[in-house]
């Protein structure tokens, strides 16, 4: 019997996460929630860090007062880091990943760099947000800050060196950065030589399921938290909702992420990279367990995020599940937008955006709140459809089974739809992929479980899920024949 915390940052909010583990089975309870939104500071967009572990302080002081606590871990969103020099904080306010300036950089690096050049010393596809490319801009635009700092640190590590002192670079989630040659397994010191980006303040690697080491005491004491471990649990989030995926062995299949981004991927035993991949800008992650995570970045549910934020602001409809609601009572496969065209990526007038791409591929404009909801949700079911058949012929597997995890698994019209689009029978669950895969790698480095087959087993014994099974076609081929036809990225 015992009990762990996990901090679980999303680009959104953030959340202190109780878990006990009784009997082989998982039980998890919410304990602390906050708002993580990118603050503007001086036309750029920023995380206020310091409020953020602010608010983690007083979660780890709730979950001390629930047992016995046998270690802590975090997991947060990728790429977006902090700049320090000593035990100092931190330097600077980071940016995130959505502020203009990654744009700018990475058509500097593209300049520097062919995209093959780039894919062949990471495994990483070349997406404007990565680490690299904000890093770039620093060299550029910031050398005395880059030349003042002694290291670097992503999010998640940044939390962990907040907590214990310890700086080091965790391997799940240093490998979506493009600064981490993943065949290697090493920092990709070529390509950041070559792009002016200095050595010295990348710190040492760690994979995930190792003791980082205790509490500073100081923290310790504050928090009531005496004796608890710090662990390097899967620090992306998405490599822990990925290890809690429910799936049974040898079975084929696929896993989405769903949530502010969709995650799309399978697990390899080893990184896949070859020009075929690059073409297809798949990407090559660290998973739990030795495996590698083949996986594509898709815009996901950011655009109805965005969408729900304007309408907000406008005194209008603001719950998900009133939303969800509008769109089953609008008209089905009316209307669709390519949710990788570039436009959608950047922040404000998401509803304008959804609406002038109809209007300019001459599809009917979606004017009510379910309308634009069901373009969007529907046209996201059509762009999973076209990945997995593509994800098939990259890895030579049938996919017959799509498991959906994270908070998208909880959008009954996406499933089903994704479940029709697709042909697949989609597996939703659990909802709470990324707070139980944080806590059961925790589990395996206390050695309570045995690897990532113990944690699944956890999953499927602790979790309920909700399967959708295609139903007969209803018109999305003929969907899906439109969708192919517009115009994308």
């Amino acid at each position: 019997m015992s009990d762990y915390l996990a901090i679980d940052l999303g680009a959104e909010s953030g959340r202190v996460i109780h878990g006990s583990l009784r009997s082989g089975r998982l039980r998890m309870k919410e304990i602390h929630r906050f708002s993580n939104g990118a603050v503007t500071a001086n036309g750029t967009l920023r995380w206020d860090i310091i409020r953020i572990f602010r608010e983690i302080r007083v979660g780890l002081a709730k979950g001390s007062k629930l047992g016995r606590i046998k270690s802590v871990a975090c997991d947060s969103w990728g790429v977006d880091y902090v700049l320090l020099k000593g035990d100092g904080p931190l330097l600077s306010l980071p940016y995130t990943y959505r502020d203009e300036r990654s744009f700018k950089s990475y058509a500097v690096a593209m300049r520097k760099f062919s995209e093959k050049q780039l894919f062949e010393g990471t495994g990483i596809a070349s997406i404007s947000i990565n680490t690299l490319y904000q890093l770039l801009d620093d060299a550029t635009n910031r050398p005395e800050l880059l030349k003042m700092a002694d290291k670097f640190l992503l999010i998640g590590d940044y939390v962990n060196f907040l907590l214990t002192g310890v700086a080091r670079a965790e391997e799940t989630l240093i490998s979506g950065s493009q600064c981490w040659d993943v065949r290697r397994r090493d920092w990709a010191w070529p390509v950041l030589r070559r792009l002016g980006i200095p050595r010295h303040i990348f710190p040492k690697p760690v994979a995930p399921g190792v003791k980082l080491g205790r509490l500073r005491p100081q923290l310790a004491a504050e928090t009531g938290l005496r004796g608890a471990q710090v662990v390097t649990t899967c620090v992306h989030d998405t490599a822990a909702a990925v290890a809690a995926v429910p799936a049974l062995p040898g079975v084929d299949w696929a896993y989405l992420s769903s949530g502010t981004w969709s995650l799309l991927g399978v697990e390899l035993p080893r990184p896949l990279v070859n020009d075929t991949v690059r073409k297809a800008r798949y990407t090559n992650e660290v998973g739990f367990g030795g495996t590698s995570r083949f996986l594509k970045n898709l815009v996901g549910l950011w655009i109805l995020q965005e969408c729900r934020r304007e309408w907000m602001e406008r005194g209008e409809v603001s719950d998900y599940g009133e939303i969800v609601q509008l769109a089953q009572k609008a008209p089905p496969r009316r209307s669709f937008i390519r949710p990788d065209d570039p436009r959608f990526t950047r922040r404000g007038d998401m509803v304008a955006k959804v609406r002038g791409y109809c209007r300019e591929t001459r599809q009917p404009v979606p004017r009510t709140h379910g309308e634009i909801a069901r373009c969007v949700l529907e046209s996201l079911a059509l762009l999973y459809r076209l990945e997995l058949d593509a994800l098939q012929k990259l890895t030579g597997r049938t996919i017959a089974t799509l498991h959906i995890v994270g908070g998208g698994s909880r959008n009954e019209l996406l499933n089903q739809a994704t479940a029709d689009a697709t042909g697949r029978t989609v597996v939703a669950g659990p909802v709470e992929a990324t707070a139980a895969g944080n806590i059961l790698v925790q589990a395996v480095a206390m050695k309570e479980l045995r690897g990532l087959k113990g944690v699944r087993e956890v999953v499927r014994r602790s979790f309920p899920v909700k399967t959708y099974r295609p139903r007969p076609d209803d018109g999305w081929s003929s969907a899906l024949r439109k969708f192919r036809s517009l115009k994308h990225a």
